[in-house]
């Protein structure tokens, strides 16, 4: 099992989303996040004072998948987010050595 996490632009959730769901992904955790990277910020006005704003606004987009579809949804967040400007965003993948669902008591693959 793989945990992806993703952060994007905040535009682009949906689209994101609707594609996740269209593989079968059944289960997306999704957090409001503000970040710096290469973008840096930028500067803006506000009641004629310029303001910096050093953390932009991001999504993260965390899912639990099987190894068999780790690599789609990689592929699928990768191509959706896209917009080829900076502050795409980046993806994360780390191993998961097991899942329980608290409900169920399932274990495994059967719990995601």
């Amino acid at each position: 099992m793989k945990k992806i996490e993703a952060i994007i632009k905040p535009f682009k959730l949906d689209e994101v989303k609707e594609k996740l769901q269209a593989i079968g992904v059944s289960g997306i955790t999704v957090l409001e996040a503000k970040g710096v990277g290469r973008q840096k910020g930028h500067t803006e006005l506000y009641r004629g004072a310029e303001y910096v704003i050093d953390f932009l606004p991001k999504i993260k987009i965390e899912v639990v998948v099987s190894d068999k579809i780790a690599t789609e949804v990689i592929n699928q967040i990768k191509e959706t987010a896209h917009t080829g400007k900076i502050g795409d965003g980046k993806i994360f993948i780390t191993n998961i050595e097991d899942v329980v669902r608290i409900r169920t008591g399932e274990t495994g693959e059967e719990a995601i």
